[in-house]
């Protein structure tokens, strides 16, 4: 215990710069991942066949696995952020594109057709009406998505990405030599934390922006 606190102690800064990197990678590619499925979740979710292909192969992409996926970056995209930020975002699509179809259509039609009674654009009661009583069920897949992000994350190194997988894969890679396992504890613990920090923000979040008649 000692020799890893001694460890802390000595690379604290680096370790804090990987877990900003870390942390601004998540936050990229979760937040492109957003907006994409967003975008594609309010355009299917009334139409059965659009919503089940969208579905279908946003979850296709989360089987492959994440070495094979990187790996197959490489030629196109070479190493470091963008093939890391590519898939990171390829891998955020699912969680947040079935609860966007599964919010919108939790939605009770009698509301909607309110919405248009008093005049609005179906384009308007989807923006001001719809979106917003489904937004809680959004953000959880938000939430749920920053989640698994995050650790794929780590094992975006294997292409030289960013973040705290830096440390994980080169202690792992020199077990048995000085410092090597602290540094695989270390990595993991920093990713854990983040995780923990992650999901609080969301929590916050979720509260501010989510009217108290709908919080549960």
């Amino acid at each position: 215990m000692g020799s890893f606190l001694e460890y802390l102690q000595k690379q604290y800064d680096d370790l804090l710069q990987l877990a900003w990197e870390h942390a601004l990678v998540t936050i990229i590619s979760v937040g492109i991942g957003a907006v994409i499925a967003l975008t594609v979740g309010i355009l299917v979710w009334n139409k059965p066949v659009s919503r089940a292909g969208a579905v279908a192969i946003t979850g296709a992409i989360l089987t492959i696995p994440s070495f094979a996926l990187l790996g197959l970056l490489i030629p196109a995209f070479g190493l470091g952020w963008t093939p890391t930020v590519i898939a990171l975002v390829l891998y955020s699509l699912l969680p947040i594109t079935r609860n966007t179809v599964v919010g919108m259509r939790e939605v009770d039609p009698a509301i909607l057709e309110a919405g248009t009674g008093l005049g609005m654009s179906p384009w308007t009661v989807t923006m001001r009406v719809q979106l917003p009583l489904a937004w809680p069920v959004i953000l959880t897949g938000i939430r749920v998505s920053a989640q698994l992000i995050i650790g794929i994350a780590a094992i975006a190194a294997y292409v030289l990405g960013p973040g705290l997988g830096e440390v994980i894969f080169s202690g792992l890679s020199r077990l048995g030599s000085a410092n090597a396992l602290n540094q695989a504890i270390a990595g993991t613990v920093g990713v854990i934390i983040l995780a923990l920090i992650f999901d609080a923000a969301f929590v916050l979040v979720r509260r501010l922006t989510t009217s108290r008649g709908l919080r549960a």
